[in-house]
């Protein structure tokens, strides 16, 4: 009987350990880089550390765990190459011992045109929620011709991926936004776009450098932003003219960060990636974090 109470206080033990690391995780994971006003999810776009994805993979993992991800999107690292089932798994089973979770991927516009099946295939093996493109192809500048075979690519696929419970998100670069009608060709892949298949990232300092604000784009078209790219631009740095090193700690720069992410929240964002394309990421991610962790509005 003894033994009987014993494994019983055993297993009761066991059970309520896994409940308190799984509470501790989901904690960690919802905590952040959020403070008393930005209630995040935040995440890091691993492109962020793609030279030392490339070098060093696994000391890369070791450090986005140590800085409290939980979140990350993939694309333009190594997860997709070689895009075997095998080195998928391995490469999300390599996530999953540092608790990071994947949970959008971008893909070329290419691949979502000619291969949809296998752009679904690899976004199932990653685990991913969301399948992201940046980029519609086009050759010199973009033009109406290229938005319209944007805009037909973009209902196929997002409706060939919502079959597979997968939301496509377009990421706008700033080429988008010339002039068409009374307003620009951007407006036009929003209007003609089914809000059912196509949801939107918003890369506030692509926005920024294209001339628009990030604010007014959210309002001018709630609930289709569903993710969003965390990034500063340099003070003093004027588009064109910019390089890597315009990519600043959150908070440091020109964008109205209170401002963008109220507007964020309200109008339905639901996962933020903090992308810091400088050659000084690791110092920079701490200071982004930080930052996050006290804003207030």
């Amino acid at each position: 009987m003894c033994s009987v109470r014993k494994q019983y206080a055993n297993s009761n033990y066991l059970a309520v350990a896994t409940w308190f690391w799984a509470a501790v995780t989901a904690f960690a994971a919802a905590t952040v880089g959020v403070g008393p006003s930005f209630k995040g999810p935040c995440g890091l776009v691993l492109y962020s550390v793609r030279d030392e994805m490339v070098h060093n993979p696994t000391g890369a993992l070791d450090t986005v765990g140590k800085l409290g991800f939980h979140f990350v999107e993939l694309g333009g690292t190594r997860e997709l190459s070689p895009a075997t089932p095998e080195a998928q798994r391995e490469f999300i089973a390599q996530l999953d011992v540092r608790n990071l979770r994947a949970v959008s991927c971008h893909f070329t516009f290419e691949r979502l045109r000619d291969d949809i099946d296998g752009v679904i295939r690899d976004a199932q093996n990653l685990g991913v929620d969301y399948v992201c493109c940046a980029g519609i192809s086009h050759q010199g500048k973009f033009d109406e011709k290229a938005c319209r075979e944007g805009i037909d690519m973009f209902n196929r696929a997002g409706e060939a991926l919502a079959k597979r419970h997968l939301t496509l998100c377009y990421h706008p670069h700033g080429f988008e936004f010339e002039p068409s009608g009374s307003g620009t060709l951007f407006d036009k892949l929003m209007a003609e776009t089914n809000p059912k298949f196509v949801s939107y990232e918003m890369d506030v300092f692509w926005i920024h450098f294209a001339g628009q604000d990030p604010v007014q784009l959210l309002k001018k078209y709630p609930q289709r932003w569903k993710l969003m790219h965390l990034k500063d631009m340099k003070k003093g740095d004027t588009p064109p003219k910019i390089d890597l090193h315009s990519s600043v700690a959150l908070g440091s720069g020109q964008l109205d960060m209170p401002a963008l992410l109220r507007a964020a929240k309200r109008e339905g964002v639901k996962y933020y990636f903090i992308e810091d394309e400088s050659p000084d990421v690791f110092q920079q991610l701490p200071l982004s974090l930080a930052y996050l962790e006290q804003l207030k509005w």
